[in-house]
């Protein structure tokens, strides 16, 4: 798949691709017994599919217990993977050990979502942010102390903070901690998993510019796991949307934002509040999801969505869809995606579910999304229609003189056809001629005269036709009809 490049970017047009996952998989087994034997799993990511280009930001949204943070701790393989393929750098990195994946530590960084158990309450802060420099053997300018009250700075706190330990601070401030101990050794990737949840307002604003001017500074790649739309709008370069261990949409923010394709996509950004006070005694729009997310430990068979969507239909629940690019640079696993054409248009029949999950969505969203579900299929058609039409034209150039032609030969042929039907009926009614002799007898003598005149005028039209071919069988058949002709009259004239 072309990954479009990222807006806003100096040097993403041309970013070669940092991280490669195909088909990740982590399953948490469920032991019980005495013998502790396996009885199931937990399927926090099963089977994931995606790329990141060097200087973009990714985005990954979706419900909680979805598989985000397994995820993020998979790249970084803090986590060991049931199955599939992590790639940094072109380099396989899936089953890397301890010592093998040290040097590459200094790479790959990850900010925790919980701040207090990520930093050990028994050391300093000077001693948490400068681990990193010790444990890779770097000695920075100035030395340790010198660049850890520097990131501290960077992050909003204070460089006196340095001897202090993790339970002085708040829980925005640890955070902040967290994020000058990623940054400290200029990584090349940064998986953030809600790096701003715990600040408040104005620190996200903060430490969300901090981020961005590192990543123009440094040429730094983000994987940012949040649930605040708005924040991963702004951040993001590309967003991908997950659902219980899948996803089920990717695409950049513009046409994520604006024309969400997976029905569970359009749910979330319904959720989005407009912070507008003019649209205070507004009716929402607001798509309510019927029920909870299924369990990871039996999920739903064929799309796992099915259970609370109102689309879905028979091939929902028993075909898993596939990740495929529906529009440049938007890959969705839907049946019946919204603003597109429905991958199965045979399968109109609602399930249960869907029936129920539609009493929650307003008409006005059904409506929209029937409307350009069907815009969508005629314009398609359309387009269909045009290249068939297009392709046809040659063809008919080359066949529009010998339809004309094929078309004065049928003329030709008729009006023969029609003068030997008239003679053969003079001769099979003999008492009509003979009550109406002079007339036939006229007709008799006139006939040869008015043959040789329409034959006169048949070698008349011949310079109308153009193809000597048409022509022929015209004047033989002229001729055959005057002998017929002249044959019928032979017969009245004996009895005469």
């Amino acid at each position: 798949m072309t990954i479009p490049a990222q807006a806003g970017r100096a040097d993403s047009a041309d970013g070669e691709i940092l991280l490669k996952v195909s088909g990740l998989k982590k399953h948490f087994p469920i032991k019980k017994g005495l013998l502790q034997r396996q009885v199931g799993a937990v399927h926090a990511v099963d089977g994931i599919d995606f790329e990141v280009r060097a200087g973009e930001t990714l985005g990954v949204v979706g419900e909680s217990g979805c598989g985000k943070s397994t995820m993020g701790r998979l790249i970084t393989r803090l986590d060991e993977p049931t199955a599939g393929t992590i790639e940094f750098e072109g380099r396989d990195i899936t089953h890397l050990g301890v010592s093998g994946m040290r040097p590459m530590r200094r790479d790959v960084q990850m900010i925790f979502q919980d701040p207090y158990s990520s930093l050990n309450p028994r050391h300093t802060i000077g001693t948490i942010i400068g681990a990193p420099f010790r444990l890779q053997g770097v000695e920075p300018e100035g030395g340790i102390k010198k660049e850890v009250q520097r990131l501290l700075s960077v992050v909003g706190l204070n460089p006196e903070h340095y001897n202090r330990y993790p339970h002085e601070f708040s829980g925005g401030q640890r955070q902040r901690i967290g994020i000058a101990r990623a940054l400290a050794l200029k990584p090349k990737l940064v998986v953030a998993d809600e790096p701003v949840s715990a600040l408040d307002v104005s620190i996200q604003a903060q430490v969300v510019n901090l981020m961005d001017d590192l990543q123009e500074e440094l040429g730094l790649t983000y994987v940012i796991i949040a649930h605040d739309l708005s924040v991963v709008r702004h951040v993001s370069d590309r967003i991908a949307v997950m659902y219980l261990g899948k996803m089920v949409e990717i695409a950049d923010r513009t046409s994520l934002y604006a024309a969400p394709m997976h029905p569970y996509t359009k749910a979330l950004m319904s959720a989005v509040p407009i912070p507008d006070p003019r649209r205070r005694g507004a009716k929402s729009d607001r798509i309510l999801l019927r029920g909870d997310v299924p369990s990871p430990i039996s999920p739903p068979s064929g799309c796992r969505f099915h259970t609370r969507c109102w689309k879905a239909t028979q091939i929902c629940k028993t075909t898993e869809p596939q990740l495929l690019e529906l529009r440049p640079g938007q890959r969705v696993a839907c049946h019946h995606p919204e603003n597109f054409a429905d991958q199965a248009p045979q399968d109109t029949v609602l399930l249960t579910a869907a029936k129920e999950a539609s009493e929650l969505v307003p008409d006005a969203v059904l409506e929209e999304s029937a409307e350009t579900s069907a815009a969508v299929a005629a314009e398609v058609a359309e387009i269909i229609a045009t290249k068939d039409t297009e392709a046809d034209k040659p063809t008919v150039t080359k066949t529009e003189t010998p339809v004309v032609e094929k078309v004065e030969k049928t003329v030709v042929e008729k009006t023969v056809v029609e003068k030997t039907d008239a003679a053969k009926a003079d001769v099979a009614k003999p008492e009509k001629a003979e009550a109406a002799k002079p007339s036939v007898e006229k007709a008799v003598v006139e006939k040869p005269d008015a043959a040789k005149a329409d034959a006169a005028k048949a070698d008349v039209a011949k310079p109308a036709v153009e193809k000597p071919a048409v022509e022929k069988p015209a004047v033989e058949k002229t001729d055959v009809a005057e002998t017929d002709a002249a044959k019928a009259d032979a017969p009245e004239a004996d009895e005469k």
